[in-house]
């Protein structure tokens, strides 16, 4: 049996802590039979022969700039099958000036909803909200969330824009408060899968840092949804 590849591509804003998520799950990957190769830059994506030969893309690479061969790369490789994966702005509030990887991934961070003015420090802490992640009824039969029970966490909250070749597995809803200009509750996707070509991409929003991905809902979704995500023999 030939053994699974994994490229982990990460860099970007060093708010996300890229090294330090994407360290979290590479014995994860080392224990499901992962050859895993690390990069610390998009370029390898316009590698045609590496792309080609990678079954999983673990992408953390939050906002940055990718060149249109790049891209391409990365692009063609999902339509051939090759998976694609990530976390929170990692992949959802990546290469903000590319409209064509907006449409690749299905959605766009739009942004994370903070406390009330007054109680603000000028931290990252000021946009922690505690909020709910809600399973969908495809969420609740899908392998990547089955079982899991709806969860709260108090971390960013993303608002996320998205077009309806998503497959929503689970949601997050922003409420109405004083000092926001939205005059009903916003419902956005929190995790969800879309089919692009042969290939199988899986967003999850939740994963600010490191304690966030480790609590145990967010870990085991990010994980089955790179299992998920991995380049199947049918290409469906």
């Amino acid at each position: 049996m030939t053994q699974k590849r994994a490229l982990v591509v990460r860099g970007g804003w060093e708010g996300h802590q890229p090294v330090e998520t994407t360290e979290l799950f590479l014995p994860f990957l080392h224990g499901n039979g992962y050859a895993v190769r690390v990069e610390e830059s998009t370029g390898i994506y316009a590698d045609d022969a590496e792309m080609a030969a990678t079954d999983l893309v673990v992408q953390c690479v939050t906002m940055s700039e990718i060149t249109r061969a790049e891209l391409a790369g990365l692009s063609s490789a999902v339509v051939a099958g090759t998976g694609f994966t990530g976390w929170h702005g990692g992949i959802a509030d990546s290469f903000r000036a590319s409209s064509d990887y907006l449409h690749l991934v299905g959605g766009q961070f739009a942004t994370h909803p903070g406390k009330e003015p007054c109680e603000r420090r000028g931290e990252a802490a000021d946009n922690f909200l505690p909020h709910s992640i809600t399973l969908t009824e495809a969420g609740r039969a899908h392998p990547i969330t089955a079982g899991i029970e709806d969860f709260t966490l108090d971390t960013e909250q993303y608002w996320v824009l998205h077009d309806d070749l998503i497959d929503v597995l689970a949601t997050t809803t922003h409420p109405t408060r004083p000092w926001q200009p939205w005059h009903r509750p916003v419902t956005s996707p929190a995790v969800w899968t879309r089919r692009w070509g042969a290939g199988r991409i899986v967003v999850t929003t939740p994963g600010h840092s490191v304690d966030v991905l480790e609590n145990p809902n967010v870990r085991t979704i990010v994980e089955r949804g790179m299992l998920w995500a991995t380049r199947t023999a049918s290409g469906s």
